[in-house]
C-alpha cells in the first residue's frame, strides 16, 4: 500500500536530502529509503511529523482525508499572481531555477514586511540547508500545473539539472497595489541576476534566517534586526 504522502517528492521539491529528512523524522536513512521504496509504511506519528515539516495539514471535512495547505485564500491569490509575474520577468534567465525562485519570493515577502510592517503574500518559510524555503510552494504550484497556468521543465545548468517553470498566462495584477508592485520590481532588479550560490549566501546573512532553528519557521518580526546591507528601511537614529 502506498503512503498517503510522497516523501521523496516533497523532500526533492524542498531540496532536502534523504539524510536530512530522516534526521528530522528521528529515523535512520535506510528506514526512510524503505518508506520511499514502498517497502514500509509511515506510522501515524511519522505521518504527522511529515505534515509538520512540510507545512501540510489534513482537510478533515473530506471523507478521504485529503491534504491542503493552510494559507488564507486572499494571500493564496496574491501568491499565484506574484509568482506568475516573477516568472514572466525571469523565466528566460538561465540562472533562475526553483532555488532562485525560493529566494526571490523570500526577499519579496520579508523586504515588504520590513518596510511597511504588513504582509504581502505572507508565505511561511522554513530554515532549510540552502536557505529559506516557502512551505506552501509545492502544493500551490502543483495545483497551478494541473490547471494549466504554468509548466515545469528541466534543463541543464552547468553540470546540474535545473527545474524551471514557464507561465502559460499573464499575471492578473488587479489584486496588487502600486506599492506592492514597486517592491516586487525592486527585489527583481536587485536579485534577479544573482546565482543560486549568491542568493543562498545573502539569505544566510539575513537575521530572520540566522536566528531560526533548522527545519522551523522563519519569523517575520526578526526582519527589523537585519544587517545594513540587507535592510530596505530607513530607521531613526537612536
Amino acid at each position: 500500500m502506498l503512503n498517503k504522502i510522497d516523501t521523496r517528492k516533497l523532500r526533492e521539491e524542498y531540496g532536502m536530502s534523504q539524510e536530512d529528512l530522516a534526521k528530522r523524522l528521528d529515523m535512520s536513512r535506510p528506514t526512510l529509503a524503505k518508506i520511499e521504496g514502498d517497502e514500509r509504511k509511515l506510522t501515524k506519528v511519522e505521518e504527522e511529523k511529515v505534515y509538520e515539516i512540510f507545512g501540510i495539514v489534513r482537510d478533515y471535512s473530506s471523507s478521504q482525508s485529503d491534504v491542503r495547505v493552510s494559507i488564507p485564500q486572499k494571500k493564496l491569490k496574491k501568491f499565484k499572481q506574484v509568482f506568475l509575474y516573477v516568472l514572466e520577468k525571469t523565466a528566460g534567465k538561465p540562472n533562475v531555477g526553483m532555488t532562485v525562485l525560493y529566494k526571490l519570493l523570500y526577499f519579496i515577502d520579508f523586504d515588504y514586511y520590513e518596510k511597511y510592517e504588513e504582509q504581502l503574500m505572507g508565505l511561511t518559510y522554513i530554515k532549510n540547508h540552502h536557505g529559506p524555503t516557502p512551505r506552501e510552494f509545492v502544493s500551490v504550484v502543483d495545483e497551478m500545473k494541473k490547471s494549466g497556468e504554468l509548466e515545469e521543465v528541466k534543463s541543464a545548468y552547468f553540470t546540474f539539472e535545473q527545474r524551471k517553470f514557464l507561465p502559460h498566462r499573464h499575471a492578473d495584477l488587479s489584486s496588487l497595489s502600486a506599492q506592492e508592485m514597486t517592491m516586487i520590481d525592486s527585489v527583481l532588479a536587485r536579485y534577479g541576476e544573482k546565482s543560486t550560490t549568491e542568493l543562498s549566501i545573502l539569505s544566510h546573512e539575513d537575521t530572520p534566517w540566522i536566528v531560526a532553528e533548522d527545519g522551523k519557521n522563519i519569523e517575520y518580526d526578526h526582519v527589523f534586526y537585519r544587517p545594513e546591507k540587507l535592510s530596505v528601511r530607513q530607521y531613526d537614529e537612536l
